[in-house]
């Protein structure tokens, strides 16, 4: 993988990342809530020589004998006989050892101070336990120094210079660090799923690897649009319809570039009879195939559009036709051609073919030499899409692969895996068909996996000026003879072309009933 297929799964995860952020700094609030808090007083007291004098060669000598015992007391702060004195003094239920590791004695560097910081539950606590400490330890120096003296009297003395303070707020825990902390952990936990779902990610997610990981080019990418459901899957691919007022610009312009990669295709033999299948159900491949018949159409092809799904035929309700007799009815003898032969409103050069009564073995039936030869004989006439059924749960849509030039396997952009995909097209080739390419539906316009064109730009192409000057015509000549020539062409051409369909649908293909 790339460094862009990691990028992509940063942005398809970013919820999940975010909200392993959001759970790390709520656990790392959490955490704090849990802790007993711990308050920090401090206070200090000031080594001084007792018996200085008051010139300066007596308060320089006096304070350096007070400097040479700093480090010593650092060490008697530490006695238990300190911590007694505390333990006495405020009545605690514990032990001095236990209260030695709640207090710290350190000295400034170059200074004769003692700074005593001491922990308790509540500030209060840590005021008078660093005030008593502090005392404490300023009565037991002066016991040690009054025995070592010859004047019984001691030459150094502590004297507080600095009462403590109750602290407000607790040093441990730190709320603002453990927000910080959490908030990095959940957010690494975040990267390493996004990172771990993308690696093993087996979905479709773009064109570029699925034509590397196939070989088979991607000739069209269908988006998604809401406005497309159940009800209304028909895109109106007309030019004056086009103009995304619906919300399927989009669809169409889509529609248009597979109609186009199709025509370009093979130019000296472009594909006549194309297959519209899939690897399962719900990929959206008949909405692609009615879709296209239309595009198609539209263009000025003569389409016939057949429904080969005998299994769960869906071309007749897409297209707003009755059912009835169809495909099967024709291909066991029952039905002529021209008779189950279907118009439809939305194009004149569309002819629709429905599925009609489900046969006991409609693998046999789509097998058969009838249907090669109904197929060869619609191609003579018009460009045929046939709605097959899907590759996997049965071998219907292969069979009519192998009678047809091709077929399109449409799969779900997000949904399908290559491993699906990969025993479709395995399935093609096995049957000896072609695969013309691979449709991408249901491509997100935007986000991590839309596609990396855009259809922005329709509103500078679809939006007519109210206040664009329509040309004139040049003075002398008749107004209406340009449109009236105009018209009556258009009249001749789509009478003709009316003329030559119904040709098609009065004389039926040969050997349809033998």
């Amino acid at each position: 993988m790339e460094l862009r297929d990691y990028l992509r799964g940063l942005r398809r995860h970013w919820v999940a990342v975010a909200l392993m952020t959001i759970v790390g700094i709520g656990a790392g609030y959490g955490w704090t809530l849990l802790q007993t808090p711990v308050y920090v007083a401090s206070a200090s007291g000031l080594v001084q020589s007792t018996g200085q004098g008051t010139d300066v060669g007596s308060m320089s000598l006096g304070d350096s004998v007070a400097r040479s015992r700093v480090s010593s007391y650092l060490i008697i702060a530490g006695w238990s006989d300190v911590a007694k004195g505390a333990i006495d003094e405020l009545g605690l239920e514990t032990t001095p050892e236990a209260l030695i590791n709640r207090v710290e004695v350190t000295n400034p560097a170059g200074t004769p101070i003692l700074k005593v910081e001491a922990e308790a539950p509540t500030g209060p606590d840590a005021k008078v336990l660093a005030e008593a400490w502090l005392r404490s330890m300023a009565t037991v120096i002066e016991g040690v120094e009054s025995e070592s003296s010859e004047t019984g009297e001691a030459p150094v003395a502590v004297i507080s210079r600095e009462s403590a303070t109750v602290p407000s707020s607790p040093a441990y825990p730190d709320v603002q660090t453990a927000l910080i902390v959490g908030g990095i952990l959940g957010f690494g936990f975040g990267l390493a799923f996004a990172m771990i779902r993308t690696a093993g990610d087996r979905r479709i997610r773009n064109a570029e690897d699925t034509e590397e990981k196939t070989g088979v080019a991607v000739v069209g990418t269908i988006p998604f649009v809401p406005s497309m459901d159940e009800k209304n899957r028909l895109v109106d691919s007309s030019a004056a319809n086009s103009t995304g007022r619906n919300g399927t610009f989009a669809v169409s312009e889509a529609l248009r570039a597979l109609r186009t990669n199709l025509q370009f295709m093979d130019v000296d033999h472009p594909p006549k009879t194309i297959v519209v299948t899939s690897p399962l159900p719900g990929d959206g491949k008949s909405t692609v195939a009615c879709n296209l018949a239309l595009t198609l159409a539209a263009a000025g092809t003569t389409v016939v559009l057949v429904d080969g799904d005998l299994r769960r035929s869906m071309v007749a309700k897409t297209m707003g036709l009755p059912g009835g007799a169809g495909l099967s009815d024709v291909l066991a003898g029952r039905a002529a051609l021209s008779e189950v032969l279907q118009r439809t409103p939305k194009s004149n050069n569309l002819l629709v073919l429905t599925a009609g009564s489900v046969p006991p073995n409609p693998s046999e039936v789509l097998g058969s030499e009838r249907m090669h030869t109904l197929l060869a004989d619609l191609t003579k006439h018009a460009t045929v899409i046939i709605d097959a059924p899907p590759l996997l749960p049965v071998t219907d849509g292969a069979v009519l692969t192998h009678q047809a030039d091709g077929a399109l396997i449409v799969v779900t952009l997000g949904k399908t895996t290559f491993d699906l995909l990969e025993k479709a097209l395995d399935t093609l080739r096995k049957a000896r068909g072609r695969a013309l390419g691979i449709v991408l539906n249901k491509s997100p316009l935007r986000g991590a996996d839309a596609a990396t064109y855009s259809y922005e730009y329709r509103n500078d192409y679809t939006s007519q000026p109210a206040d664009v000057a329509q040309p004139k015509p040049s003075s002398g000549a008749p107004k209406s003879s340009h449109k009236a020539s105009s018209s009556k062409s258009t009249r001749k051409g789509a009478a003709a072309k009316a003329d030559a369909t119904d040709e098609f649908i009065t004389e039926p293909p040969t050997d349809q009933h033998g």
